[in-house]
């Protein structure tokens, strides 16, 4: 069983830049970390869990949600962060109880793989927001 621990995600500037969550919250087995700043409106976060279904099958789930904060100068000139946009990724796996540890590796390795920039169909869909033809 995985430790909730620190998590270091890479993101895709010009010049990449770690983002680290830290463990926020632990709550009915949703473990969230997230990228901790001075404050916590719009912090980024990373959500994940593991459930056992009534079936027997095992529901895996991720979610990063990433906000993008302005300053909003209110009365008295006193400035608050306000949450303009955010963005989600949501990631739902579904396993058999039956299902060996190699199928599994397998099903992730191809999700990572299906996101490599160099697979234009998904990357230009989901990135630049090209329609398919």
């Amino acid at each position: 069983m995985p430790n909730m621990n620190s998590l270091v995600l890479t993101d895709r500037a010009a010049t990449p830049v770690d983002h680290t969550f830290t463990p926020r919250d632990l709550s009915q087995g949703m473990g969230t970390l997230a990228e901790t700043q001075d404050v916590p409106v719009g912090e980024n976060r990373v959500q994940v869990a593991l459930k056992k279904t009534a079936g027997g099958r095992y529901k895996g789930f991720l979610k990063l949600t990433m906000p993008v904060v302005q300053t909003s100068s209110g009365t008295n000139g006193i400035e608050t962060p306000v949450v303009v946009r955010t963005a989600f990724a949501t990631l739902d796996l579904s396993f058999d109880a039956t299902s060996t540890l190699q199928e599994r590796k397998n099903i992730v390795g191809m999700l990572q793989d299906a996101l490599d920039p160099s697979n234009t169909l998904i990357n230009d869909t989901l990135v630049k927001l090209e329609g398919i033809y």
